[in-house]
């Protein structure tokens, strides 16, 4: 796929949470900074639910590193809206994504959009929260698309499930260690 710029992941081996993407959208294409469109909810939600002690912008987003979290996506290909993505597509990055997690070993894999995550891992049941499966060692939380186009979840119910999470990773990371 030539003239494609690929959204580079930020990630290490052994993170608390790995945060997925459904895709870059057309703005992170065109900065190579992942949730960088303005009303894009995912950075004020990740420092309101208490995963980093500042709102972090997009440029800044290798200091997730620093706090043992980190960013992919399903899909790597860039796209305006996700709906423009095959089922294909989504299907081929849960493969590579599974990958990725077995390879890298984080403690939480936390995909943002319940449909991306019911057609990648065929899992046409799948809500919002912590799901059955794993991957490897790896528990995997389904969370809302943090996207300002998902009506059906305003900042603060996001607020909420974004801290469920945070919960759970801190209580694994203490019964680890």
């Amino acid at each position: 796929m030539e003239g494609l710029t690929v959204v580079g992941d930020v990630i290490a081996p052994d993170l608390r949470v790995l945060f997925c993407g459904i895709n870059p959208g057309l703005m992170s294409e065109a900065t190579g900074h992942h949730f960088a469109r303005p009303g894009n909810r995912f950075w004020p939600v990740l420092h309101l639910s208490g995963f980093t002690p500042c709102r972090l912008a997009p440029a800044e987003q290798e200091e997730l590193l620093a706090y043992g979290l980190g960013i992919t996506n399903v899909v790597a290909r860039p796209s305006a809206k996700a709906s423009e993505l095959s089922d294909e597509e989504f299907r081929e990055g849960g493969v590579v994504l599974t990958e990725k997690v077995l390879r890298l070993r984080p403690r939480w894999l936390a995909v943002v959009g319940v449909t991306a995550y019911r057609v990648a891992f065929d899992d046409k049941h799948a809500r919002i929260g912590r799901q059955e499966r794993t991957i490897g060692d790896t528990h995997i939380w389904v969370l809302p698309n943090p996207s300002g186009l998902n009506a059906h979840w305003p900042l603060p119910k996001m607020t909420e499930e974004f801290e469920r999470l945070r919960a759970a990773s801190e209580a694994a990371s203490e019964a680890d260690g």
